[in-house]
């Protein structure tokens, strides 16, 4: 879930896959690494991991994945790596009612922040995923919230700006049920801002939504009728999204 985009500086392969991947095409950017080594499986686990989440199919193949990424990796933030990768792939399951696999996911997340070091880069993306566990699985917007604060400050002292679009959107949805809607607006809007600027395609639309949810008309139908066309462009890829951007009802009141 972690990546830098396409700067200048990127590894020609890396913004090959960078591409890819925010087209919602993980399996073609997963086929362009390399066959063997910690490193290439643990990206391949992770890519094919999040497509599950994004479009609720391909369980099996991200289940090999993450098997050859465990067997593999030889260091303990590897073996930690894999592990979040093993409570993300778990915690998926668990959200898109495929299976219940609650502790599965506690479990591995847990493993992980025992392997992966306090300051590793690591360290953020497991932090913000061990909120998203509290906040849609344990129902605890407090636990939630203290974990994307960590991931936050984490994701910028490592100069991750996509993780930074994930904790922005999850600390703004934490504050618009709490009723601050400034507060959500500016969380919504800077996630959508890093996104846009990353060309993370695939995550501009749920963006696009949300700060919907925060804007008066106009505003709110244009922002959704955006994100609707993306949507739609990408083949009905964030599945989840779907229920968020259906029109309102035939005579349906509006606000």
């Amino acid at each position: 879930m972690s990546g830098n985009g396409t700067t200048a500086g990127d590894d020609p392969l890396q913004t090959a896959i960078w591409r890819l991947r925010s087209r919602a095409c993980w399996a073609d950017a997963a086929a362009l690494l390399p066959p063997q080594g910690p490193a290439a499986s643990l990206q391949r686990a992770g890519l094919l991991v999040e497509r599950c989440l994004y479009t609720e199919r391909g369980w099996e193949e991200a289940e090999d994945a993450l098997r050859m990424a465990e067997a593999q990796a030889r260091t303990d933030e590897e073996r930690g790596a894999a592990a979040c990768e093993r409570g993300q792939l778990a915690y998926a399951a668990t959200l898109h009612g495929v299976r219940d696999r609650a502790d599965e996911a506690r479990a591995a997340l847990g493993r992980a922040a025992a392997l992966i070091p306090p300051g590793a880069a690591g360290r953020a993306l497991l932090d913000f995923r061990r909120g998203l566990l509290a906040e849609n699985l344990a129902r605890s917007p407090q636990a939630a919230r203290a974990a994307y604060r960590r991931a936050h400050a984490a994701a910028t002292a490592h100069s991750d700006p996509l993780l930074l679009s994930f904790t922005w959107r999850h600390l703004a949805g934490l504050a618009l049920r709490e009723g601050e809607l400034a507060e959500a607006r500016h969380g919504f809007a800077e996630s959508l801002r890093i996104r846009e600027e990353l060309g993370y395609l695939v995550g501009t639309a749920p963006a696009l939504a949300s700060l919907a949810d925060t804007e008066a008309e106009p505003e709110a139908s244009r922002l959704r009728e955006e994100a609707r066309r993306l949507y739609r462009l990408l083949g009905g890829v964030p599945t989840w999204l779907a229920r968020q951007l259906a029109p309102p009802a035939p005579g349906a009141a509006t606000a």
